[in-house]
């Protein structure tokens, strides 16, 4: 009841900045009417455009679910690794802290220069984006365990695939999905920069076609299909987020 009652106050908010849109655009002079079209043509242009937004989504996912694959893979094989080798975490930590922080874009020149098409390329810079928070996540995840897991581990003798199955990934899992979640953010704003600039196609590209034609009813539709998209996969990740942690719902209850 609670969660529905939050979700209607939600709805009532949109529809309220709809009205107020709706309002300055159609019974006011306040905006210009090219760059805040009213809602009809939005509409319309979303509908029109529909088939290509869908052909630019299709697009957008051949370069976001590699890159994310190979980042899950890479990431937590990687966070493993190092988690559990507390030496070469130690020599390497200052590479870590030093490349993580540098934002993926800068990158761009050489996966142009050295990758044979876009295609590759951008999948590179979204690798790099996606990789360093669930890197670090393992990392953390795994330095976090609390001692006396460490402890049982060894009492009962779990070792090999069953130890990493069963007690590592599980304890670190928290952080894991934290890392994957952040990922997961920053690949979408990554990937919506370098189709804006770079491709020709994708959801960002749809947006950046039509605003260099000034036709800001398909930019806005492009914005709103683009809000959606991302909207629907954060969802759907936290709704597997939380079933995956479905002992911690039930240790907070």
């Amino acid at each position: 009841m609670l969660k529905l009652k939050q979700y209607s106050i939600t709805f009532f908010i949109a529809v309220g900045l709809v009205g107020i849109w709706v309002y300055i655009t159609s019974f006011t002079s306040w905006v210009n009417p090219v760059i805040f079209p009213p809602v009809s043509k939005i509409i319309d242009a979303f509908v029109k455009g529909f088939p290509d937004l869908l052909k630019g989504f299709v697009s957008s996912m051949g370069l976001l679910v590699p890159a994310i694959f190979l980042s899950l893979v890479l990431g937590i094989g990687g966070g493993l690794f190092f988690g559990l080798h507390q030496k070469s975490r130690e020599i390497l930590s200052p590479f870590f802290h030093t490349f993580s922080p540098l934002p993926p874009t800068l990158f761009i020149p050489y996966a142009i220069a050295l990758l044979p098409t876009f295609k590759l390329a951008s999948i590179f810079i979204l690798f790099i984006g996606a990789f360093w928070p669930i890197f670090l996540g393992t990392i953390q995840g795994i330095a976090l365990i609390d001692n006396h897991y460490w402890d049982n581990t060894k009492t009962l003798g779990i070792k090999g695939k069953d130890f990493i199955f069963k007690v590592v990934l599980p304890a670190s899992a928290p952080y894991i999905l934290s890392g994957t979640g952040t990922a997961l953010i920053l690949s979408f704003i990554v990937l919506m920069m370098a189709e804006m600039f770079g491709a020709q196609s994708g959801m960002g590209h749809f947006v950046q076609y039509y605003t260099d034609f000034s036709q800001y009813d398909y930019v806005l539709a492009g914005i709103i299909f683009n809000s959606i998209i991302i909207l629907a996969i954060i969802v759907a990740f936290e709704k597997i987020k939380k079933r995956i942690l479905f002992w911690m719902n039930l240790k907070s209850e």
